[in-house]
């Protein structure tokens, strides 16, 4: 009786190794905020240089993480994740022993391949428990993964500027030695093994796009270079990038075992709709998160460490906005309000100076705290509900995809915006920027009426 009972719950002992997988990714986008300016007086790097060490991660992790999604839903998660995490602690090694600034860079490059496996790894987790409990919708384990994945990300440059106060900004990387070897030990001890007699793993072999997977990684680098430094004169690599998607289109649709399944992809619009949301999202939220700490730092005047404390709150309000509403089957509604209080931030954004009182910033962080609690929660929440079972790894590998080309576009403006001689007017440009963004999110939100489905259907038929 006691083990019938036990195979209608969640497997308790996945929680920990999911949690630590899953937030290696957000806690290195975000402790490298307060890092930046640092590294850059230590290796005598400018701001147009630093900013490499933001988007070389978020290339890594934009083409490994539907790669290793894919993979997941072939191989299963374990052995995965164990190759994956060992690589987080080997690049954080290199980091902190980097002889110049551009070591640094491939060190985070490796980083960014090493936490690809946490998310898609911990989606798949969920999606096959639900299948083997017989529960269909496991809305506290997904709250909880997005608390952990999204709100680790405020946390960080706190956290990183209390690091680097004690042992400069190698600790930054160094912190990441010991949560490498959490994952390593927890998920060799706790994740399920494969159980697949050779001839299915052949056929799994051949089943892997190499040529679907290339041509992607080489859009994405393309666009990527553009975004990076944007001009008239390198207006090739976006028509490269344009070029590279038809052709992968083309490719994914002909073969059997695509790397994604462009045919059922284009077919789920609501899918796409969230995708693109998570996209817009990211560029303000990421904007936010790197434009507004390093205002806080040259424009306000501000330490490393108190800059990281007065973003402190936002973590706070997210986590209990999430918990609050991570229950409710409503995703639309809680893109609705976490797109309109997102807009209301930026707009506050536009009254920020050099004397702005501390209040009045801790203020807009409150309120950033929202949208920051809400809208990553829905759409995750919704890609979960959305997805085929079979390609739930790829589907959540593909939603960071679009969260880190978010993130890239939010590091390029960044770069053109944010002037060291004129840091208050470029956060109010940055501002002007995401504030156009947070207005199409709204309209997207609003006039998806698919979003009325999602949840509540999966709800009633837990019911």
């Amino acid at each position: 009786m006691s083990k019938s009972k036990s195979q209608n719950y969640f497997n308790q002992k996945l929680i920990a190794p999911m949690i630590l997988g899953s937030i290696l990714n957000p806690i290195n986008s975000s402790i490298i905020a307060v890092a930046l300016i640092p590294i850059g007086h230590a290796f005598g790097a400018p701001p147009s240089q630093t900013a490499w060490l933001i988007s070389a991660l978020y290339l890594a992790t934009a083409i490994g993480q539907p790669v290793v999604g894919k993979l997941i839903d072939l191989y299963g998660p374990r052995l995965l994740f164990l190759i994956a995490t060992s690589l987080v602690g080997f690049s954080s090694i290199i980091a902190s022993f980097a002889p110049n600034f551009w070591w640094l860079v491939a060190a985070r490059v490796i980083l960014g391949f090493g936490t690809c496996a946490g998310y898609p790894a911990s989606m798949y987790l969920i999606r096959s428990e639900a299948e083997r409990t017989g529960v269909e919708s496991p809305t506290s384990i997904l709250t909880l993964l997005a608390i952990a994945n999204q709100t680790i990300a405020v946390i960080g440059p706190t956290l990183g500027g209390l690091l680097i106060e004690v042992g400069g900004w190698q600790s930054t990387f160094a912190v990441n030695i010991p949560l490498s070897l959490a994952c390593i030990i927890l998920g060799y001890l706790r994740f399920p093994r494969l159980s697949a007699d050779s001839v299915m793993e052949k056929k799994k072999i051949t089943s892997i796009d190499f040529t679907g997977i290339v041509i992607f990684g080489i859009t994405l680098i393309s666009a990527l270079l553009f975004l990076m430094n944007p001009s008239f004169q390198k207006i090739y690599l976006l028509i490269i990038a344009f070029i590279a998607t038809i052709i992968f289109a083309i490719v994914e649709l002909k073969i059997k075992n695509p790397f994604i399944d462009v045919r059922l992809l284009s077919g789920n619009t609501p899918l796409l709709l969230t995708y693109t949301r998570n996209l817009l999202s990211a560029i303000v939220s990421y904007s936010i998160l790197y434009g507004y700490t390093q205002w806080l730092e040259k424009g306000r005047g501000l330490s490393p460490s108190h800059a990281g404390l007065l973003l402190l709150p936002m973590f706070v309000t997210a986590i209990i906005v999430s918990r609050l509403t991570g229950k409710s089957p409503d995703i639309r509604l809680k893109l609705i309000v976490g797109s309109i209080v997102q807009f209301i931030a930026m707009t506050l954004l536009l009254f920020t100076n050099h004397t702005s009182h501390l209040i009045f910033l801790m203020a807009i962080v409150l309120l950033l705290g929202i949208p920051q609690g809400l809208l990553n929660l829905a759409n995750q929440n919704a890609v979960y509900f959305q997805a085929s079972s079979e390609q739930i790894g790829a589907s959540a590998g593909l939603l960071r995809t679009f969260m880190y080309l978010g993130a890239m576009i939010a590091s390029a403006s960044n770069g053109l915006l944010l002037k060291s001689n004129g840091m208050t007017m470029g956060i109010h440009q940055i501002a002007l920027f995401t504030g156009g963004i947070s207005f199409i999110l709204i309209v997207i939100t609003i006039l998806d009426r698919s979003l009325n489905r999602v949840g509540y259907k999966n709800q009633l038929k837990k019911v």
